[in-house]
């Protein structure tokens, strides 16, 4: 990470309060930056990110600064956002079951609120935005992953236009193993309790990344991206089956229940499309995807012989490297929540 890039700056983390935003501040805290702006519509836990801040780093607390605002509110956005250098965008309506029921709930903060976000940047002067997005968006078949891939097309419509003043980029990921939601503290929980893990269906497949590797991802996109670009990080992935195995192999086991798909769920994601593949360029432990440069004059493009719209194949949960129940223990052992409820299982 270049942190030179960040001296005497201000950072701006829209959903600061999540699992992404508070492992941000777990990297950045100590950096050169001048201040990191927490921008959410969670009051209390903005609260309790203050007071944990205060308790364990009274002496850089004071460098992080709250805001309470929403996405979809405007002037909220733009209350927030004089002085913002760059802006790594992470407010997101993620959980797939209730944005099925309330689809619109989806559509106004996911797809709205990032067009708010990135017109207020633009109109601020701010340099760099990057957008976090989903591997539901290729593909998609649930409300959450279309409006994640209509946030996408917002982003590169507004990457077009404000090429030369700000650029923004998008960063799209799998899993992010033990945020908040995620299933593997769910199994957990339910260990502890003495229950059945309850399993959608074990040969469904997903990418695995911890935390960590989520804001390298983002950082990758920080320092190489250009107007539009979309980055994914090869990743490994595993069956549910699996990943319920390893879970038990650390915690014990209570038994499983299998209780089918839920609302909106695939059988795999996709990272990269097969449209996608053709556009990506290999950039060693990612893969950036550019932009489709054309604009609707399309009568002035032609092209001498054969014309190539698709890879072979799309980069999915089913073709990644799969990972069996030991590779899988030792992926989720990468994450703090895995080893500090460890740590603690029989106290």
């Amino acid at each position: 990470m270049n942190c030179e890039l960040f001296k005497d700056k201000t950072l701006m983390i829209t959903g600061g309060t999540g699992s992404f935003g508070s492992t941000v501040l777990k990297h950045f805290l100590d950096s050169d930056l001048k201040e990191i702006r927490i921008f959410s519509r969670d009051e209390k836990k903005q609260d309790d990110m203050r007071h944990q801040l205060q308790a364990e780093h009274p002496d850089l607390a004071g460098k992080v600064k709250f805001y309470i605002g929403d996405v979809r509110n405007m002037r909220s956005v733009q209350d927030a956002m004089p002085g913002v250098d760059f802006i790594f965008h992470a407010a997101a309506l993620k959980q797939v079951p209730s944005c099925e029921f309330f689809p619109m709930e989806a559509v106004r903060t996911n797809v709205e609120g990032t067009d708010n976000v990135l017109h207020a940047a633009v109109e601020a002067g701010v340099q760099r935005v990057v957008c976090l997005s989903t591997d539901k968006a290729a593909y998609p078949i649930n409300a959450m992953g279309i409006s994640k891939a209509m946030m996408e097309k917002v982003i590169g419509a507004n990457a077009r236009v404000a090429a030369g003043k700000t650029t923004i980029c998008t960063t799209r990921y799998g899993n992010v193993m033990c945020s908040r939601g995620s299933v593997i503290p769910l199994f957990i929980d339910q260990i502890k309790a003495g229950n059945p893990i309850t399993i959608t269906d074990p040969e469904m497949t997903r990418f695995l990344m911890n935390l960590d590797e989520a804001v390298a991802l983002v950082m990758f996109a920080f320092e190489h991206g250009e107007p539009g670009d979309l980055f994914v990080q090869k990743s490994d992935a595993s069956t549910i089956g699996d990943l319920a195995k390893a879970v038990q192999q650390l915690f014990g086991d209570t038994g499983t229940k299998i209780i089918g798909t839920r609302h909106g769920e695939k059988l795999f994601e996709t990272l990269m499309t097969n449209e996608e593949c053709v556009r990506s360029v290999d950039m060693g432990n990612y893969y950036r995807v550019l932009p489709d440069g054309r604009d609707l004059n399309y009568d002035k493009f032609f092209v001498d012989g054969q014309v190539h719209t698709m890879a072979s194949d799309a980069y999915t949960s089913h073709n990644t490297k799969r990972l069996d129940v030991q590779g899988t223990v030792d992926k989720i052992m990468t994450t703090d929540y895995v080893r500090e409820m460890l740590a603690n299982w029989n106290k």
